[in-house]
């Protein structure tokens, strides 16, 4: 009885939020009707879709992987604009009170990792932060991904050693790597951080089998070996970063213009005038308050 009335609730609150549709809003393609939405409604979208109240609240790890799917690309906890996995479970912290993980949820903190053993791709493309991506978010992400493999590849030996290695043997564990390589643990640390903070590498987790039981190492691969969906949109990287800014606004409804630099590690892409391109071609859109929507 509970959960039919908190569905109720929300069709009713889903319904009492539909934007207005302006047929004239752009007569350029004929046939189709532009959704026209007040700050307002815009505000509400967001709440509702990127599940910011307690009664959208995650309940499991299948609604979850609705969301990202629904979301295209979740950080793990919030720190932007961005749709969080973890805002979305709005449960009591792990330790409350405490530093790093301890702010994680208390039961819910296990998903983010459960989505990446069902094959989402986990990147540090957001600065260096967790970032799970569903098979669209990755198809954006591909062309740029793919394009710092051979920008990384020219700009450093140590890099191109690394991404070259992999490339002869496949994805490999971070113990292997330092046999292999024959280097010391923090030299292969300060080789991979980049290179998986611009996508050119991604690392997951994996059980290892042991004397000691099965702990968990760090599993590395060429950005190319880990993505198997099909080929991203050949664009240059500049245009395909745009493509993704639009998909990280569609994701979080509403967003201050002044942050959207700021979601990921690829300055060197962002042109001057990117963000008015964006706008002047109506693939996003001023709102007021210095906030933008898709």
């Amino acid at each position: 009885m509970g959960s039919a009335r908190s569905a109720g609730a929300r069709s009713d609150r889903a319904s009492a939020k539909e934007p207005l549709l302006d047929p004239a809003a752009d007569p350029g393609r004929a046939g189709q009707n532009r959704v026209v939405e007040t700050l307002a409604q815009l505000r509400e979208r967001r709440e509702f879709e990127c599940r910011l109240t307690p009664d959208r609240a995650l309940e499991s790890l299948q609604e979850a992987e609705a969301f990202l799917r629904g979301r295209w690309l979740l950080t793990r906890t919030p720190d932007c604009a961005l749709p969080s996995l973890y805002e979305a479970c709005h449960e009591d912290p792990y330790l409350p009170g405490g530093p790093g993980f301890a702010t994680w949820p208390a039961t819910k903190w296990p998903w983010f990792g459960q989505l990446a053993e069902r094959g989402y791709i986990v990147t540090a493309v957001h600065r260096g932060k967790n970032l799970i991506v569903s098979a669209d978010g990755a198809r954006l992400l591909d062309p740029i991904c793919r394009a710092e493999i051979t920008r990384m590849s020219e700009a450093d030996p140590g890099w191109a050693r690394l991404l070259g290695h992999l490339t002869a043997v496949g994805p490999s564990l971070v113990d292997d790597l330092i046999a292999e390589l024959r280097m010391k643990r923090q030299e292969l640390r300060a080789l991979r951080s980049p290179l998986e903070r611009c996508g050119a590498i991604v690392s997951r987790s994996v059980d290892v089998t042991s004397a000691q039981g099965h702990p968990q190492s760090r599993e590395l691969a060429r950005w190319d070996q880990a993505y198997r969906g099909p080929p991203g949109a050949e664009a240059v990287a500049s245009t395909a970063l745009g493509d993704l800014v639009v998909a990280g606004v569609r994701a979080a409804v509403l967003a201050p213009e002044r942050e959207l630099r700021r979601w990921f590690s690829w300055n060197w892409y962002w042109t001057d005038t990117l963000l008015d391109e964006l706008i002047g071609s109506g693939r996003l859109r001023q709102v007021g308050d210095g906030l933008v929507t898709a």
